[in-house]
């Protein structure tokens, strides 16, 4: 009877090995996920930050005296550049994307701009780009939406807590951006 005992706390404990095994690896494997949908987003962002550049020079030929405009637009791509966390960088791109926004409402005060095929050809790689970027935040978002209840449901979240799994930031944009655009004509 001692010995069946035995045999049945071993196999518990076996299972238990077991369990503990398969959710660290899949939490791991969740959060590798993370980081290459992560990795994704920077990709696109490197693009349109190796884009910038190029606008900004387009539209200075027509607009040379706004330059607070121009400025705007260099610090906020230089802020994204400094940011070590991807909290920093989702709040230096928000930025970033503010700045340009006035930089293309700049171009709409000069025809000669828009007519401008470079600046045409820049603006769409940019809005290719754009579109790129959003799809990536989308996948990202779902893949820490998996993640994060990896880490907080029970069974799997004690055995985050045991290995200190923390949950990770969804790619929000900033409260300003949700605000309705106002068109006047």
């Amino acid at each position: 009877m001692g010995k069946i005992i035995g045999i049945g706390i071993i196999v518990v404990i076996v299972l238990v090995i077991l369990f503990m095994v398969s959710v660290y690896n899949n939490l791991v494997s969740l959060r590798n996920r993370v980081k290459d949908q992560w990795a994704q987003i920077d990709v696109q962002l490197k693009r349109r930050f190796d884009l910038i550049p190029n606008v900004v020079e387009t539209v200075k030929g027509y607009a040379k005296h706004e330059s607070e405009t121009f400025e705007d637009v260099v610090k906020a791509r230089n802020t994204f550049l400094t940011a070590s966390t991807p909290e920093e960088e989702i709040k230096a791109n928000g930025e970033l994307t503010k700045a340009m926004s006035k930089l293309f409402a700049l171009a709409e005060a000069y025809p000669e701009l828009k007519a401008n095929t470079n600046f045409l050809s820049l603006q769409e790689e940019l809005k290719g780009t754009e579109d790129k970027i959003a799809s990536a935040r989308q996948f990202y978002n779902d893949t820490v939406l998996l993640y994060n209840n990896k880490v907080e449901m029970f069974p799997s979240n004690i055995v985050a807590s045991l290995f200190k799994f923390k949950t990770q930031v969804f790619y929000e944009i900033e409260e300003n951006e949700r605000k309705n655009v106002s068109v006047k004509f």
